[in-house]
């Protein structure tokens, strides 16, 4: 009987400190509807840009998003995004992505080809100031030790 109360203890503890994934949780749809459309960045800002390069999503240095074009269509979570910025190399992706209950933006860069079941890496940004015309995405890089914020600012185009 004692081993047996043990056991029910320990399985409720596990249960309680289980972990939660920004993937695992549900889908927040009216803040992932609002963002349906295209939008473009218009800036990217952090702590210290003068003097340090971020290199955003594995891709490019922060700065060429800056004019970068990106199309979310909210009903599969798929889009696009293209680095547009005539300083830089050219680059565009399909994408997948959603917004979570927490507010968390989970995006994945995919390749050509590549199914998103397939992509195992992505990233968690925050989502905030979100407004039918403006959002930003806000990523948490570590500098020297330092939590920073790099806060991509989007504008939705009107067509």
């Amino acid at each position: 009987m004692k081993k047996l109360i043990f056991l029910g203890i320990f399985v409720m503890i596990l249960v309680a400190c289980k972990s939660t994934s920004a993937t695992n949780t549900k889908v927040d749809r009216k803040s992932q509807v609002a963002i349906k459309g295209n939008w473009t960045v218009t800036s990217v800002t952090y702590p210290g840009a003068e003097y340090i390069k971020v290199n955003s999503f594995e891709i490019a240095d922060s700065k060429c998003f800056e004019g970068s074009t990106w199309k979310f269509v909210p009903n599969n979570d798929s889009g696009e995004m293209a680095l547009t910025n005539p300083t830089c190399a050219g680059f565009s992706s399909p994408i997948k992505w959603f917004v979570n209950k927490d507010g968390q933006f989970v995006l994945k860069v995919l390749n050509a080809g590549i199914k998103a079941k397939r992509v195992r890496e992505g990233y968690v940004l925050s989502i905030a100031a979100q407004t039918q015309e403006t959002f930003q995405l806000i990523d948490k890089i570590n500098v020297g030790g330092k939590s920073t914020d790099v806060v991509y600012q989007f504008q939705k185009v009107n067509n």
